[in-house]
């Protein structure tokens, strides 16, 4: 696949994949997620990214939305653990003013003060919001379990009282700290003139900072041994949803494409995955179950989740860890191996239809320094990957005396 690729003299990172599409998806990636905030400042990356639309030193926040959306456009951004990202999707001939107003918003917010109270609000709903969601809530306890006391651990949307103590000039802070040309990259995916597009982003960006980027100081979270734990949180719901699961592998680990098929074999969306055709289609104990693996710099996670009636959870989880030993003590068949392979490949591509979703991975893996997973690449990692591999990453995440079970009742 091909990209067109540069650094700018301000350091800012551009890439752009050329495709014959009249929608371009374009955006800043940035590497400022909650792992990157003090104690003092937890919740503050994600508030940086509501705030970014209230306002700039150039702009109201009626005209910063509004000049995009007035034109089709659609205009969004998130925070991660690691990365926050502003982006755009838009029919390509608006492509000078998506940079404007996306270089505006990520270099150049005013965080109003005015509005800081009311988004402090906003965001104090979405935290209550969340929390009264045990199936969104449990991802968010299971990591703090397993990342005690680590950056990784704390909830990206921070606690309100904390966020109520928030001033502009913390937030601003924590944007000119952060928010830097030498720390982002700009992604594109459309039928756009790289040329012209590295023109505006040279017109619009400001300059390279002139001190050195900051270190993360935070520790790394390296794969170590965790001892088997059960924890119990009540929170007074009908049904207990639980999740089990273990440190894993990080980004760019080799063993990161055997774990991808493998969390697919176990987990995955399709109704033959292992764990849905015991749990659902022959014993009828849950509605859904299903497994996933989040990648971070330096560690990773691996779970599985599902919701059951109380007096079924033991049942579930017998079942489940049958099915990981067995994993564990038994190489898949050939036919086995092949079947997955062909399974997941086909899954790929459809997900490949999703050029947002493939814009926002090609410029994440920039960001990061991460190999390319694009289509024909990861496709050919997985076509490399042997019964034996999958039996030994199994044998070493899914180890039972490693894993942490969390259960929400």
């Amino acid at each position: 696949m091909r990209y067109n690729t540069l650094t700018l003299p301000n350091g800012l990172r551009v890439i752009h994949q050329p495709a014959k599409s009249p929608i371009l998806y374009c955006g800043f990636q940035i590497a400022a997620g909650s792992r990157h905030e003090e104690p003092q400042e937890y919740g503050i990356a994600h508030l940086c990214e509501h705030m970014a639309f209230k306002g700039t030193k150039h702009r109201k926040a009626w005209h910063l939305t509004n000049t995009l959306e007035a034109l089709g456009a659609e205009l969004n951004a998130f925070t991660t653990k690691e990365h926050t990202v502003y982006y755009a999707a838009l029919l390509k001939q608006y492509t000078a003013k998506a940079v404007e107003i996306l270089a505006d918003i990520v270099f150049h917010a005013s965080y109003p003060e005015s509005e800081l109270c009311k988004e402090i609000d906003v965001v104090g709903d979405e935290i209550e919001t969340f929390n009264d969601s045990p199936a969104e809530l449990i991802y968010d306890e299971f990591e703090n379990i397993l990342f005690k006391g680590h950056p990784l651990g704390h909830s990206i949307l921070g606690k309100t009282q904390q966020l109520k103590a928030y001033t502009p000039q913390m937030l601003s802070r924590f944007r000119d700290k952060h928010y830097r040309t030498d720390n982002a990259v700009f992604f594109a995916y459309g039928d756009i003139d790289f040329k012209k597009l590295v023109a505006l982003l040279q017109k619009y960006t400001p300059g390279r900072p002139t001190d050195d980027l900051p270190a993360v100081t935070v520790p790394h979270a390296q794969i170590t041994d965790t001892h088997a734990q059960t924890i119990t949180l009540k929170h007074h719901t009908h049904l207990a949803h639980v999740m089990v699961g273990s440190r894993s592998y990080s980004l760019n680990h080799p063993n990161r494409t055997s774990l991808y098929l493998l969390n697919n074999i176990l987990g995955g969306p399709a109704s033959n995955a292992r764990f849905n055709n015991m749990l659902r289609e022959k014993k009828a104990l849950v509605y859904n179950v299903e497994s996933t693996h989040a990648y971070y710099l330096d560690t990773g996670v691996w779970s599985v989740c599902f919701a059951a009636e109380k007096q079924n959870v033991q049942k579930c989880l017998r079942l489940i860890h049958k099915e990981l030993q067995h994993m564990c003590d038994t190489q898949l068949t050939d036919t086995q191996l092949k079947a997955a392979k062909k399974q997941i490949k086909g899954q790929i591509a459809l997900g490949a239809e999703s050029h947002e979703q493939m814009a926002l991975d090609f410029g994440k893996a920039m960001l990061f320094n991460a190999a390319e997973q694009d289509m024909q690449t990861l496709c050919q990692r997985i076509d490399e990957v042997t019964a034996q591999q999958l039996q030994q990453v199994a044998c070493e995440i899914f180890r039972e005396d490693r894993l942490t079970t969390l259960i929400i009742e």
